[in-house]
């Protein structure tokens, strides 16, 4: 898992390894292939009304994007172990928390970078609010954040168990 802090990214051995791979994909093989797509859309005449042409270069655009992003993300990369120990939060952990002292109304993150965001499971940033919030707290301890209204809410962290896919 993840945890930005300034300019260092902590990652996990098996996260750094699917970042390289993804990396080394679109420096390479994918380059060849959105360049083949350009070149073959070019042949189809003029570029000004071009749909393929047109679509196949913001296609390019996004892919050169995260390259940049990638390459930067790794650069600043420290390998590091997932957590391992439950009830204490950390990047990589899916923490529960309740809101305001009401048991009832909980929710059930994974904390950890962007580039885990799933539809499985909400993901919270460790630089986020809440995250920041909840980082270092053991389940049964208190946190409070600052909401984007500027006021201050409290949580209880419920539960915090290391994250398996």
């Amino acid at each position: 898992m993840t945890q930005t802090s300034e300019n260092v990214t902590w990652l996990t051995q098996e996260a750094y390894n699917q970042l390289r791979a993804e990396l080394e994909y679109l420096s390479g093989p994918a380059r060849t292939e959105i360049a083949a797509k350009i070149a073959a859309a070019r042949e189809e005449g003029d570029l000004r009304e071009n749909g393929g042409y047109h679509a196949a270069k913001e296609e390019q655009g996004k892919q050169e994007l995260r390259v940049r992003q990638l390459t930067q993300l790794l650069e600043n990369a420290k390998v590091g172990e997932a957590p391992t120990a439950e009830g204490v939060v950390a990047p990589g952990t899916v923490v529960t928390i309740a809101f305001d002292g009401d048991e009832d109304d909980t929710e059930t993150f994974l904390l950890a970078s962007r580039e885990y965001a799933s539809d499985a499971i909400s993901t919270y940033s460790p630089q986020s609010p809440l995250g920041s919030g909840v980082n270092g707290k053991k389940v049964g301890e208190f946190a409070e954040y600052e909401l984007p209204n500027g006021r201050t809410a409290s949580v209880k962290v419920l539960a915090a168990k290391p994250y398996s896919a």
